[in-house]
């Protein structure tokens, strides 16, 4: 579940004006690299172009779940990037269709049993969950400060009914109210969130489970032109990975986070989706094993 959205990119390099954009859109092209039956569940108004709808299609997702407002203007988003390209600002966000919507899951759908939360109000979120026939194996949620700051009772009842949360630094620092990355680890464990993925950008991603911790580096990147959904794909990718092999583990979950991060870094090389509409799954075995080549060594022992 997510948004499906008009984005308006700025960077210091070039600019995109209502491209395809929303954490679904980036979360169901990542996720179709694997062999898993995928459904989107989101809004659109009249005004969402076929031309968004049909990369989706192509790869057999299906978009029954999404729900079409007659006469509605789909959500739209409008954000600039600092020269360093790790800060954004948000110049606009108009939530349109978002602003009365109810997620509505289908009974073809309600056994699901991998379910990805993309970053929406917890209210809906958890409307999703409720929705659902029986508990599903394995669920992933995502958010933002916006959240945090302002549902924070929803965000803690849909903590405690996630098994993996997916949250940066920053946003870990803001639900937690401490500074230090290992003890808002463990503040956010106290709450209920069994598996906890902190995402740091372009150093790397960490992977917490009760006293175990894995870390896996970002790829290095020559030129980076658009961290717009990086999240979203590195998300996509995680649940993808975990759908195709099935296997519920923490070591799993290392292969998930590895595979996640090389999805992540094809995000960033175009503006908004552009490079996952033309991602193989070969070009990203090869930088896969490139990531295993950058982490591996044999240390001896002197």
């Amino acid at each position: 579940m997510g948004t499906m959205a008009f984005d308006t990119i700025e960077t210091p390099f070039s600019k995109v004006e209502r491209t395809m954009g929303g954490a679904a859109n980036y979360s169901a092209l990542a996720s179709a690299i694997f062999d898993v039956e995928q459904a989107v569940v989101s809004v659109i108004g009249e005004d969402y172009p076929q031309e968004f709808l049909a990369p989706l299609l192509q790869r057999e997702i299906d978009l029954s779940q999404v729900e079409l407002v007659e006469g509605g203007r789909s959500f739209s988003w409008s954000g600039r990037y600092l020269p360093n390209m790790n800060e954004r600002e948000t110049l606009e966000t108009q939530e349109n269709v978002l602003t009365r919507y109810t997620p509505k899951i289908s009974a073809a759908f309600s056994d699901a049993s991998f379910v990805l939360l993309g970053n929406l109000h917890p209210r809906m979120q958890l409307q999703v969950l409720e929705q659902l026939s029986q508990r599903p194996a394995f669920v992933v949620s995502d958010t933002m400060n916006y959240w945090i700051e302002h549902t924070p009772e929803y965000l803690d009842e849909l903590i405690r009914k996630t098994d993996v949360l997916t949250v940066s630094d920053q946003e870990a620092f803001a639900l937690t109210r401490v500074t230090s990355l290992l003890k808002a680890v463990e503040k956010l464990q106290a709450r209920g969130a069994t598996y906890i993925i902190i995402k740091r950008g372009e150093h790397g991603a960490m992977l917490f489970y009760e006293d175990k911790r894995f870390f896996t580096p970002a790829i290095p990147l020559t030129e980076v032109c658009d961290p717009t959904g990086a999240g979203d794909t590195f998300a996509g990718g995680f649940i993808g990975y975990m759908a195709q092999t099935g296997e519920i583990s923490f070591d799993n979950m290392k292969n998930a986070l590895v595979y996640a991060t090389t999805l992540a870094s094809f995000c960033v090389e175009k503006m908004g989706v552009e490079r996952l509409l033309t991602l193989t799954k070969e070009e990203v075995l090869r930088r896969l094993f490139c990531l295993k080549e950058l982490t591996q060594f044999e240390i001896k022992v002197v």
